[in-house]
């Protein structure tokens, strides 16, 4: 019994959690926290809530024995992709993949290019880990971090011939409006990593945001759009359908894609 407090029980302290206790002390410095509020630009509106708690035993797993082989530290410098990948190839950025179900199916369908994704949520990597070990693939490597931070300190320019962002967080109301990824000094830092004539490809199932994505690239003079004719003749452009572009259309949403070239 508290003594100050009689009658009353002494509470518990907070328990950290079983499941992340699990990894190690390097992988959790691969995994950064970017809600920190010792990480930089800890002021910076971000575009993703951090949700926790939910890392399964097989993710966390996954993290602590597969993460050293294909994930790369948040934090450090800017990264030399060829030792990296281990080879010169064509390579395509994804930023906020979820699962990482349709980045498995562009990297099966696509061995020889290099895959780069970016996820701040640990359960999406450790799902992702399984997978390509599962599948043996190895043209992925993986950052967990805030990806504006990523692409302001650790991706090198002229780097990517495509850049995906597929189904990000529409933020529908309002006030929230400001915390969408997609926003011009967002795609103004795209441009620098992309090489001459590169692919930016966003998609969305919620209209408002596919609205905001054209006017947000129609004030970018890095980017010019382009339609299916050329879309079709370009094979970095496929994807495939996903689990969040499926429940949108369960719910009656339209699925837009949009398609631009780095000029």
């Amino acid at each position: 019994m508290n003594p100050s407090l009689p009658g009353r029980a002494t509470p518990k302290p907070p328990q950290s959690n079983p499941r992340t206790r699990r990894l190690s002390g390097r992988l959790r410095a691969m995994i950064s926290d970017p809600s920190s509020p010792t990480a930089p630009f800890a002021r910076r509106v971000r575009s993703f809530v951090r949700r926790a708690g939910r890392l399964t035993p097989a993710q966390a797993r996954a993290l602590e024995v597969l993460g050293p082989g294909r994930l790369l530290p948040g934090a450090g410098g800017r990264l030399e992709l060829d030792a990296v990948f281990g080879r010169t190839a064509p390579r395509v950025l994804e930023i906020g993949f979820g699962d990482g179900e349709a980045l498995v199916a562009m990297a099966r369908r696509l061995p020889d290019v290099d895959f780069l994704g970016l996820e701040v949520h640990e359960p999406g990597v450790g799902h992702l880990l399984l997978r390509l070990e599962a599948e043996g693939l190895t043209n992925v490597r993986l950052i967990c971090h805030d990806a504006a931070e990523v692409i302001e300190h650790r991706l090198p320019v002229d780097a990517f011939a495509a850049i995906n962002i597929f189904f990000p967080d529409p933020w529908p109301k309002k006030r929230h409006h400001k915390r969408r990824l997609v926003q011009p000094p967002l795609i103004g830092a795209l441009a620098q990593l992309q090489v001459t004539d590169g692919l930016l490809h966003l998609a969305t199932d919620w209209v408002p945001y596919a609205e905001h994505m054209a006017e947000v690239l129609a004030t970018r003079p890095e980017y010019r759009r382009i339609e299916d004719g050329e879309v079709a003749a370009e094979p970095l452009a496929w994807r495939p359908e996903t689990k969040f572009e499926r429940r949108g259309l369960k719910l009656g949403h339209e699925v837009r894609d949009l398609f631009y070239r780095k000029v």
